[in-house]
């Protein structure tokens, strides 16, 4: 197979030709993208995607939705009773965009970091910096100092708007990396408060008028697998996610409320919580922290219709008997790592919903392999979704063929762009995004999971996808959860080692580790055992709910 060449991409680093012109008075996103030829190709083969030249994200989530379905929709609430019309919404974020236009100096293609759990004044203020051509940088509220700076000496970010509540590190940040970086709070009580600034202006303002192809939003990758990447999308990118996986798997209503588990700064929760429910006219329940068993009791209590969370979550509203909570759900989603067979047959068998699954990427913004309804095939993740092409590649790049597993590669609207990284090379291979996923396509086109290509286990010639194995492991009646990864071993080059959480009253002695490895030879073939199982309270994860198996195979080597 002959790969396809990168097109030439429509808006290319500073000092090239481009078709339209950037509003961007500060050129550093746009000087700092990488080279054109390491872009991936990006194809726009559905209508929906064919976007203007000129497009400001803002506008069209936010007021073009407030003047299709009224202003007086409910927009965002939260479960303490708070509710922001389209209309209310609307006009705070055009109140943060003169704040930061009029009193702080935001000039187009100004950074803006933004710090905060989420909450409505979270989305207005990200609706405000695009309204006024800035760049969003997000960091999750999780994060603490050492794990920002590296992020702010990356992005030269001019202001940070944070909640008041997990200022101090931002403050700290600015303190010890970047003295000119500007910390406005909002949410507390302080005379320079946000939100008392805001609440100051008028709530009139005129968008600036963005290039479709500026950079909006700057995401370093959640950072499962080691040092962060800075990655960069552009306006019309954060309209094709909803123009693909939103308008034909997802399918929003307008009287749907939708709730999700992550956070906005985790470009998942930006689809699902923002993104989607703006652009169908819908309304998105904001939550700050809950437990998998709390967020079923909000399903039940609220009226939630749709739930975007991980399979972890899933698994301990099963645990915990509170599946019946989840039954007034139109829609579930399950991202961020594959959901097990059986977590999904529990909850179709139990309640009837058939969750939907997708593997996306923060380097794609979201998701681009998924099905929902009738189109989900038990135990494949999905298709492409309409606007992406995949394929499977050996070694050498050629496509494989059904039932090879290999490197998934990926094409379509979005793609690829890191912030001034090397790893630029390593993801876009002869113009295809190439995740770190280990996939087979079956002759049906559906695409299957195997592994994350760093978690596929090779020991005596054997090929062991870790996910397989903790699946079988997931079955014990003992187990709570638990994460497999290779150890070196000289005998056999490499074996399965596993790291498991027990339930509350069970023991973790050599007697259970054997119970367990004899259980899995049960379920699967005896070669795919644990070898090496090892017993933890808790396992390793980021601030986005993302196992760190990177964390787990240091750990083995010691």
């Amino acid at each position: 197979m002959t790969l396809p060449p990168p097109r030439t991409p429509a808006h290319t680093p500073s000092g090239s030709s481009s078709p339209s012109a950037s509003a961007h008075r500060d050129t550093f996103a746009r000087d700092h993208l990488p080279p054109a030829h390491l872009w991936p190709t990006i194809e726009c083969t559905t209508p929906d995607l064919r976007h203007p030249e000129r497009l400001n994200a803002a506008t069209e989530l936010i007021d073009r939705t407030a003047a299709t379905y009224g202003a007086d929709r409910p927009a965002l609430r939260t479960p303490a009773g708070e509710t922001w019309t389209y209309g209310e919404l609307r006009k705070r974020a055009n109140q943060v965009a003169q704040v930061l236009t009029e009193d702080l100096g935001l000039v187009p293609g100004g950074r803006v970091l933004l710090r905060s759990p989420n909450t409505p004044w979270t989305v207005a203020s990200w609706l405000g910096v695009l309204k006024a051509g800035g760049v969003v940088v997000t960091v999750m509220a999780a994060l603490r100092a050492r794990e920002i700076a590296p992020v702010v000496e990356r992005t030269l970010p001019a202001l940070a708007l944070v909640d008041h509540r997990c200022a101090e590190d931002v403050h700290a940040v600015r303190d010890t990396v970047l003295p000119s970086l500007k910390v406005v709070e909002f949410g507390g009580t302080g005379p320079g408060d946000l939100v008392a600034r805001a609440t100051a202006k008028s709530g009139e303002f005129t968008a600036v008028d963005t290039a479709a192809d500026d950079v909006a939003l700057l995401a370093p990758t959640s950072g499962s697998t080691g040092t962060p990447k800075i990655t960069m999308h552009f306006h019309r990118d954060i309209l094709a996610i909803d123009d693909t996986f939103g308008r034909h798997v997802l399918r929003l209503l307008p009287d749907d409320l939708v709730a999700c588990s992550a956070p906005f700064a985790f470009t998942f929760g930006l689809g699902m919580l923002v993104v989607f429910p703006l652009r169908a006219g819908a309304c998105a329940l904001l939550t700050e922290t809950v437990t998998p068993p709390g967020m079923a009791e909000l399903v039940e209590r609220e009226g939630i219709t749709v739930l975007a969370t991980a399979p972890t979550a899933y698994k301990a509203i099963l645990r915990e008997g509170r599946e019946r909570q989840l039954a007034g759900l139109r829609v579930g989603v399950s991202a961020g790592e594959h959901i097990p067979l059986g977590v999904w047959e529990q909850l179709r068998d139990s309640i009837g919903l058939r969750v939907i699954d997708g593997i996306g990427a923060t380097e794609l913004l979201h998701i681009f392999i998924s099905a929902a309804g009738d189109d989900i095939r038990p135990g494949a993740t999905g298709k492409p979704v309409p606007g992406f092409r995949a394929t499977v590649l050996g070694p050498d790049g050629t496509e494989l063929g059904p039932g090879e597993p290999g490197r998934l590669g990926v094409i379509g609207p979005v793609g690829c762009r890191y912030l001034d990284d090397e790893r630029q090379k390593d993801y876009v291979v002869d113009g295809w995004n190439l995740t770190g996923d280990v996939f087979h396509r079956d002759e049906d086109g559906y695409f299957h999971y195997h592994a994350r290509g760093d978690n596929m286990i090779v020991s005596s010639g054997y090929n062991i996808g870790g996910p397989e194995v903790e699946a079988a492991i997931d079955t014990h009646p003992d187990v709570l959860e638990c994460a497999v990864v290779g150890r070196s071993d000289a005998e056999r080059g490499e074996v399965v080692c596993a790291f498991v959480v027990l339930r509350d009253g069970a023991t973790g002695d050599p007697a259970k580790a054997k119970e367990i490895q004899d259980h899995v030879k049960q379920v699967i073939a005896p070669y795919k055992y644990p070898r090496d199982v090892r017993f933890r309270d808790s396992l390793p994860r980021n601030a986005s709910g993302k196992l760190q198996r990177f964390a787990l195979r240091a750990a083995v080597e010691h």
